[in-house]
Parts: structure tokens; sequence; C-alpha cells
């Protein structure tokens, strides 16, 4: 076997506590830094607004500007940042959520209930409104100033004013009004806008009020109900009164057409005579015109041939014409004798007594 060489292996000597300290300080020194500079700001979040206000020295109080989402130095003990959010809040009046919040449900943090409004109307009856209100908080110092920090504006200005003057505008209205569309519409528009003026003084936006729902108390329920049903009563028997007359229009129309078709018929019919008994009567006149013609066209023939007749030698004619008559006459038998005798050979005789 070959010689072996033998080799060490040298490791290196862990650095002494000399170096490790002065990395330990820097890293102390430098939370210490972060932790105080994190103790000197707040943050604003992006759906918040806030202002700052001094407790003491010269620019003691509340300032007017506003600071936007971010990180900013705030001195403690000297100064801090009252926030607000900047977008929009809801005030929901309504029994129903009221009672889910208070059986332990959690709602938004922009999201605020409180009791529907019970209005009385002028004829004395109660009517239940469940009404919402948006609006959002546009100029914090005013709130600040004139109501407090946090959230205290809910409670005293937008809960209070609403139903205030939800109270007013709403109360004017007849119970019955409120089925008005119309009238139920113009008279929230009219809660929204003196909302929306008392509230600017408060630094508050109002964007909308919205009536979701209304319930009348059971006392007018049974009267409203009962007078609906009587409307509907009436107007069933005027769209009845209404449908009879109609139909009895519509069968005197159509009488009235049927009796014009039957006088237009007759009065065919009779055109139709008329014209066949013209035509008759034009047939009979040419008729007769005609035999009067034939009649005069005879007369004046036998006038001319009695005229001929009684002319000279018109005897022999008449003579002519009754041997031609006799022509083939074998045998005539008439009286020779006796007042009435004929002599049949004497001419003279018979061609006078024609």
């Amino acid at each position: 076997m070959g010689n072996r060489t033998r080799t060490s292996l040298k490791l290196p000597k862990p650095p002494g506590l000399r170096g490790v300290v002065p990395l330990l300080g820097l890293a102390a020194v430098a939370m210490l830094g972060g932790a105080g500079f994190l103790s000197m700001t707040q943050r604003v979040e992006p759906d918040e607004q806030a202002v700052r206000q001094v407790y003491f020295g010269p620019s003691k109080g509340v300032g007017q500007g506003i600071y936007g989402p971010g990180l900013h130095l705030v001195i403690p003990g000297y100064e801090r940042l009252h926030k607000f959010p900047s977008d929009l809040q809801i005030l929901d009046m309504n029994d129903t959520e009221v009672r889910f919040e208070q059986g332990g449900g959690r709602m938004p943090e922009d999201y605020r209930v409180a009791p529907s409004i019970r209005i009385q109307t002028s004829e004395g009856y109660q009517v239940t409104v469940d009404v919402a209100i948006l609006y959002r908080v546009l100029d914090p110092y005013k709130v600040v100033t004139k109501v407090g920090p946090g959230r205290i504006y809910e409670t005293k200005v937008v809960v209070r004013q609403g139903d205030k003057i939800l109270r007013q505008t709403l109360g004017r209205l007849e119970a019955e009004d409120f089925y008005n569309q119309e009238l139920r519409t113009k008279a929230i528009a009219d809660a929204r806008d003196l909302l929306a003026q008392d509230l600017e003084e408060w630094g508050l936006e109002v964007v909308m009020v919205s009536l979701r729902d209304y319930t009348y108390d059971s006392r007018y329920q049974e009267a409203i109900e009962q007078r609906k049903i009587q409307d509907q009563t009436v107007f069933k028997n005027k769209a009845e009164a209404a449908a009879a007359t109609q139909g009895a229009e519509k069968d005197r129309t159509l009488a009235e057409g049927k009796a014009n078709i039957e006088v237009e018929r007759e009065r065919g019919r009779a055109e139709v005579r008329k014209i066949a008994a013209e035509a008759d009567l034009y047939f009979r006149q040419k008729v007769a015109e005609g035999d009067l013609l034939v009649a005069l066209a005879e007369a004046e023939g036998t006038r001319l041939e009695n005229a001929a007749l009684q002319q000279a030698g018109a005897s022999n004619m008449v003579g002519l014409e009754m041997a031609k008559a006799m022509d083939g006459t074998q045998v005539i038998i008439v009286s020779t004798t006796g007042a009435g005798a004929v002599n049949p050979l004497d001419l003279e005789r018979l061609v006078s007594g024609w």
C-alpha cells in the first residue's frame, strides 16, 4: 500500500461579540425610531377625511384644512386628527332593522338604524312610515365645531332633524293621501329640500330621502278597506250602467242601421217599379201610336176606295169584281119574284145596288 497524506480541515472562527453588538444596537435604534415615528402619525383610510385639532399654543383649536387618505404626522399630546367618513352614509328609520340589531345583528359601519316615524295625519289617524336618508359628511370642520367629534352627528343631527322635518312635512297629508303617489312623492321631495337646508348648516349633505313603506293603524286600516270596498262597488255599478248604456246605444244603432237598410231596399224596389211602369207606359204609348197609324191608314184606304167607287165607270169595276167572285159558280138560286126578287141577268140593276 502507498503512503497516505494526512490533511487537516480548518474551520473559520466565529466572530466575537465585539462585532455583533453594534448591529444589534443599530437594529434597536431603527425599531425604536420606527415605533416613535408611527406613534407620531395617524392613518386616514381611503374612505375617510380628517381635520386637525391643536390642544394648546398659538395654533390652538380646530383647523379648517381637510386631510385626505394617507399617513399624517401628529405630535401626541399636542394635536390629533378627527376622522370622518367621506363615502355615502345611510340612516334607515325602520323598526324591523332596529329589532334585528337589538337581537345581535351587525350592521355595516356606514349604515345606521333608528325607529320608524309615527306620523299624526291631519284628520287624527296614525301612519307609521319607514324612511331612508342618504347623506355624506361635506365639511368635517363644521361637524367638529358645531356638533362634536366622532359619529355623534348621527344621533344629534341626522336622526333628530330627520324625524322632526319628516313629521312636519308628512303630517300635512291626510291618511288617504299616502295612496296618492303624486302627493306622496311631492311631500317627500319637500322634506328632502327642508332637510338639506337644515343639515347643510351642520356640514352634512343630503343626497336622497326615500319613503320605503307606510302602515296605517288598525282603526284606519279597517275604515279605508271599507271605503275602498264601497268605492269599488260604486265603480262596479257605474261600469255596469255604462255597459248597459253602451249596450242600448249599440242596439239602437243596429236598429237604425236595419231600418236604414230596409228603407233603402224599399226605395230600390219602388225605383224598379217606377222604371217598369214607365217602360210599360212607353210600350203602350208606342203600341197605341202604331195602332192609330194603322187605323188611320186603313181608314184612308177605305176613304180612297169609296171615293174611287163613286167615280164614273166604277160600276163596271164592281161588276167585274163580282164576276170574278162568281167565277166557277155553276148554280145560283135567287128569288126572282116578290119584293126582294133579283134578276141576275139585269146587270144594270145589280150595279146600281152597290
